[in-house]
């Protein structure tokens, strides 16, 4: 093989590829998207770590989770409404007296 030929061939670089407006915009959200969730992550890991030397009030606690969950899975939450309408009041009752003990021993 040539050495000239070598030397060209390794020099060439392809073009980096440029992002249009766009995919510039769907970059930039999915990074701020990300920076969100490391921060989330943080904040949860400090809190577990504090959880051990400060009693919290778990209604508090789940009432707080709950509406987190409310806030970003809203039609999971209306899904969960409709059901308990359709359903009534004493088999929610039911159903939650025979569920709620299988959560708790799910949270150990």
């Amino acid at each position: 093989m040539n050495t000239s030929t070598s030397s060209t061939l390794t020099s060439v670089v392809p073009p980096s590829p440029v992002a249009t407006v766009e995919q510039q915009r769907i970059l930039d959200r999915i990074a701020m998207q990300r920076e969100r969730l490391r921060t989330r992550r943080a904040a949860r890991a400090q809190a577990m770590g504090s959880n051990g030397t400060a009693t919290e009030d778990t209604e508090e606690s789940l009432a707080l989770r709950a509406a987190g969950f409310a806030r970003e899975h809203p039609l999971a939450v209306a899904a969960m409404a409709g059901v308990a309408v359709v359903a009534g009041p004493r088999r929610l009752i039911r159903w939650a007296g025979v569920l709620l003990p299988m959560l708790l021993r799910l949270r150990r």
